[in-house]
């Protein structure tokens, strides 16, 4: 978390690395609690049955949930080389499945740590982060003259206009950080003076416009 925001991965992504004829394939995903992180593991495992290894790595809520495995590898070259990764990559709430295809080549126990790491953090700069915050979204139901002044102006005030309902008036459905939800109520306010409201209908997370 930083600022009320929470920085984690923008989406799913795969990497693939080769070391010494090994083929070594991360895949990373955002996930928000545990369960979603094991569906995950388990999809992979399943994805991955004729693999050597499938090692996995899962950092939740800032570390307070985390867990990895060395899948078969000896201890302490896969599974927290892997964790490391996530917890150095300045996100939280993501889970990494590196699959392991054996090449026939030994790697010793400092090869397999640069190698998982390696994946695991080609995976993670693939996918890429993103600061994500709570949105308050709102109805806003106002005459179609008043339509136009509104919609030309959402946009320098950094507020998204996620869609309008047409019929004897006009409903726009709006977004803005929570923090901000004042300039939103109070723009309307203003601009219809006082006949039209921004209605608070929900909160959804979504991607900051402010980088991590």
């Amino acid at each position: 978390m930083s600022d009320g925001r929470r920085i984690t991965l923008r989406g799913a992504a795969v990497a693939e690395i080769e070391e010494k004829r090994s083929v070594f394939i991360a895949y990373a995903a955002p996930v928000r609690n545990e369960d979603e992180a094991h569906a995950i593991i388990e999809e992979k495992k399943k994805e991955y049955a004729d693999a050597t290894h499938n090692v996995w790595a899962y950092y939740i809520d800032g570390g307070a949930r985390a867990r990895c495995s060395d899948d078969g590898e000896p201890q302490g070259t896969a599974g927290m080389p892997t964790l490391n990764v996530l917890k150095m990559s300045g996100g939280t709430d993501m889970c990494v499945v590196v699959t392991r295809y054996f090449g026939g080549t030994l790697l010793g126990a400092g090869g397999l740590v640069r190698a998982y790491s390696a994946a695991a953090k080609a995976a993670i700069e693939k996918a890429g982060l993103a600061a994500c915050e709570q949105f308050e979204l709102f109805d806003i139901h106002l005459s179609y003259s008043d339509y136009g002044k509104l919609t030309s102006q959402l946009p320098t005030l950094g507020i998204s206009e996620d869609g309008a309902d047409f019929g004897e008036d006009v409903c726009v459905h709006a977004a803005i950080e929570k923090s901000r939800a004042d300039v939103l109520t109070s723009f309307v306010r203003e601009l219809t003076n006082g006949k039209s409201e921004a209605v608070s209908v929900g909160f959804e997370e979504r991607p900051s416009a402010v980088q991590p």
